[in-house]
């Protein structure tokens, strides 16, 4: 039995069942099932990919997520190096080999929840997705501007998505939809905290940072492999917005980020990003209190330094915005030879999921458009016809033969650049399960004590004014984990809604929830465990962070 079926409902819960729409009871909405509590992802996960698949059909023909964005073309220029070390101890990509080596780049950045013609002044996660046009075919790195994600098992993503997007009965976005999810899922706390900072509202697209989220993998000319996490730091600075900030701008302008960015690239105002990358290891790191594996955490840069790999510069906009931004498509699963993909369990989620929202929001042969086609001029297959195919990609030198193995002049198959067996071994029996190091508070009180203070502040207000529109249950158990998170944060919080440590001390932990012993502790004495130790602690998003003030028009 799984960690959340075992336990089975509580004392007079009448609810009605989950099913799929085979009439299947689901015994298990929180965790796919893998190989082991940490392992890979099985191809079987029947519920997983029905429930992915129907989510990614929603919309047509918008996007479901991002569907406002901008898209600007560019460069990414190589330093040959990981910091000082030469970068083909680590990886034998090639875009990477050689300082200035120079890849053209396609970036689309987005908001996350909106529509199309929605505000760019949305408190909202902001996409940040870098197609590189490499030598060796494209090579996407899809990412937001917050380091984290609000879960870290893609089976939840279609419940996050709709507890953010509109009420489907009334189509607005309710705070009480919002935090029903939140309270009932710890592992969105560290997601939380950012997100209503003002790291949650960028100045522009110019002015933020960019993150993989995801855990990599870079692989040498030996076949060996590290973890590696992928960062974009704005040579232009960090530049954030309050609520007030960003309701007089989208008071006069809905689409304020793209013209910015627009208008700065024609007066040559070129935009300009540092990729810095962190690495470790590739195994479980038992001594680390989280898993490198969870999108919900960051990597502490004391002990893995993010080191910069190259620049990129995007110089150029499009001159068409249907061809070139709403029909460009990414996919995490876009790797080329000397990258490769983790364990991560929403890794292998997004991977299935951005694919195939691709071939049913564009089309069959999305990568016959110039925006998705690879630049290498390397591409030949056997795929033929489907929905909107304008030509025929090249293929052997016999016309008549659309298969393989042929030796009446057909494709081969390329030899692989070094042994196919590579990482570690991995034992474990099929299960669904979380993975084990859960640890869903420390990173969030951490984030918070480092922020600065007019952040903190904001962070208080914009809990108090959403949380203040949520029923009263929903409040407590908000306030419950906040103080588990920060005293500070927790006790600010509940001032502002008029609930006090022992309003919330009754509760008891979530059914599926898994508290570390730290955890115990802070609950035993709630809002009194005094702030946590963040000394020589360096987290990612902790770089000075300006705020964009708007003056009242």
């Amino acid at each position: 039995m799984t960690d959340v079926s075992s336990r089975g409902p509580e004392p007079g819960d009448e609810r009605p069942v989950l099913t799929n729409r085979q009439g299947h009871p689901v015994y298990d909405n929180q965790n796919q099932r893998t190989v082991g509590a940490r392992g890979p992802a099985t191809l079987e996960n029947y519920q997983f990919l029905e429930k992915i698949s129907h989510f990614d059909r929603e919309r047509i023909p918008e996007r479901v997520v991002h569907a406002r964005g901008a898209t600007s073309y560019g460069f990414f220029e190589a330093y040959g190096t990981w910091g000082d070390e030469p970068i083909a101890r680590f990886t034998r990509a090639k875009l990477f080999q050689e300082a200035g080596k120079r890849t053209d780049v396609a970036v689309r950045f987005s908001t996350v929840i909106g529509g199309r013609d929605s505000s760019e002044a949305a408190r909202d996660p902001r996409g940040f997705a870098v197609k590189f046009y490499t030598e060796d075919g494209n090579w996407d790195l899809v990412g937001n501007n917050l380091a984290v994600f609000f879960i870290r098992d893609a089976i939840k993503f279609p419940d996050v998505i709709h507890a953010l997007k509109p009420d489907p009965v009334t189509f607005r976005q309710e705070p009480n939809r919002i935090f029903d999810f939140m309270s009932q899922t710890p592992e969105t706390m560290h997601m939380l905290v950012n997100l209503f900072s003002p790291r949650g509202i960028p100045s522009d697209y110019r002015h933020m940072q960019g993150f993989g989220v995801n855990t990599y993998k870079w692989v040498n000319a030996e076949g060996e492999t590290r973890l590696v996490k992928y960062h974009w730091m704005p040579r232009q600075g960090v530049r954030s917005m309050t609520a007030e900030d960003a309701a007089r701008v989208q008071a006069h302008e809905l689409g304020h980020a793209t013209k910015d960015l627009r208008e700065a690239i024609d007066r040559g105002d070129y935009p300009e990003w540092e990729l810095l990358v962190q690495t470790m290891s590739d195994e479980e790191h038992p001594e680390l209190d989280f898993d490198p594996l969870d999108d919900t955490k960051v990597w502490p840069e004391e002990i893995f330094p993010a080191k910069p790999v190259g620049r990129m510069v995007l110089d150029r906009n499009v001159s068409n915005n249907f061809a070139e931004n709403e029909q460009i498509s990414f996919g995490t699963g876009v790797l080329v030879d000397g990258l490769d993909f983790s364990d991560d369990k929403m890794l292998v989620g997004r991977t299935f999921s951005y694919s195939d929202t691709q071939r049913y929001r564009v089309g069959p042969n999305y990568l016959q458009l110039p925006v998705n086609q690879a630049k290498n001029a390397n591409v030949r297959t056997n795929q033929r016809d489907g929905l909107m195919t304008y030509r025929q990609d090249q293929a052997g030198e016999n016309p008549h033969v659309n298969y393989e193995p042929s030796i009446t002049g057909g494709l081969r198959e390329a030899r692989f650049p070094t042994h196919d067996e590579q990482g570690p071994e991995i034992v474990g029996r099929l299960t669904r399960k979380r993975i084990p190091r859960t640890n869903d508070y420390r990173q969030a009180g951490q984030r918070y004590l480092l922020m600065e203070q007019w952040e903190r502040d904001d962070l208080v207000e914009n809990f108090v004014t959403m949380l203040s529109q949520c029923v009263r249950p929903i409040q407590e158990r908000m306030v419950w984990h906040l103080l588990l998170v920060e005293d500070d944060l927790g006790l600010r919080v509940g001032e502002g809604l008029g609930i006090t440590p022992d309003d919330v001390k009754h509760l008891e932990p979530l059914a599926s929830q898994d508290l570390t012993d730290e955890d115990r502790q802070r609950l035993s004495s709630l809002g009194k465990n005094g702030p946590r130790d963040v000394s020589g602690l360096k987290m990612t998003h902790c770089v000075p962070d300006e705020r964009a003030e708007v003056p009242a028009m």
